[in-house]
């Protein structure tokens, strides 16, 4: 694998994991990176890693953060990802896996309640990579602040997910 195709994998991941998430959020690109992977010594090994991220822009309250964050756990266990850590914040909980191919994988909340998505490739072949198609912002618009502002009735409620008791 090259560091193209990892990315197209790493995107892969990331769509998958949001196909998993019903009813679907609004999301943004963040920026790509990669770089290249060096040995003990700091010297070149002809490999490099690439990252690829995704903002969700639709707000999910902190009375939602954890059905949603137990949907994106599950689809990953399904899919044979390992869960690595869990940070367990009421402000700004994570979950990070590792994927049966070493890509690296996490959804964290952050500044206002703002979900993202990140996945890091292992070292691959090197090669060119090119930037993941991203729209063009109006800095007027919600989006160009960059939090979220897409009210969902089902996330963004204020109540948590009950939960039905056996009969």
């Amino acid at each position: 694998m090259n560091m193209q195709e990892a990315a197209d994998h790493a995107e892969g991941i990331i769509d998958a994991t949001l196909n998993a998430i019903n009813p679907s959020v609004k999301v943004m690109r963040g920026p790509s990176s990669d770089s290249s992977c060096t040995d003990f010594k700091n010297d070149g090994t002809g490999t490099g890693s690439v990252t690829r991220r995704r903002y969700v822009m639709t707000i999910i309250s902190d009375e939602r953060r954890g059905s949603f964050l137990g949907v994106v756990e599950r689809h990953w266990k399904k899919q044979g990802y390992k869960i690595t850590s869990v940070r367990k914040s009421a402000d700004m909980p994570a979950i990070f896996a590792t994927a049966p191919n070493g890509f690296e994988v996490s959804v964290e909340f952050g500044y206002k309640g703002q979900a993202g998505f990140q996945v890091t490739s292992p070292c691959v072949d090197e090669s060119k990579v090119t930037e993941a198609p991203r729209q063009p912002l109006d800095p007027n618009s919600p989006e160009s602040k960059g939090l979220p502002y897409v009210h969902s009735d089902f996330w963004s409620a204020y109540t948590p997910i009950s939960s039905a008791s056996p009969k």
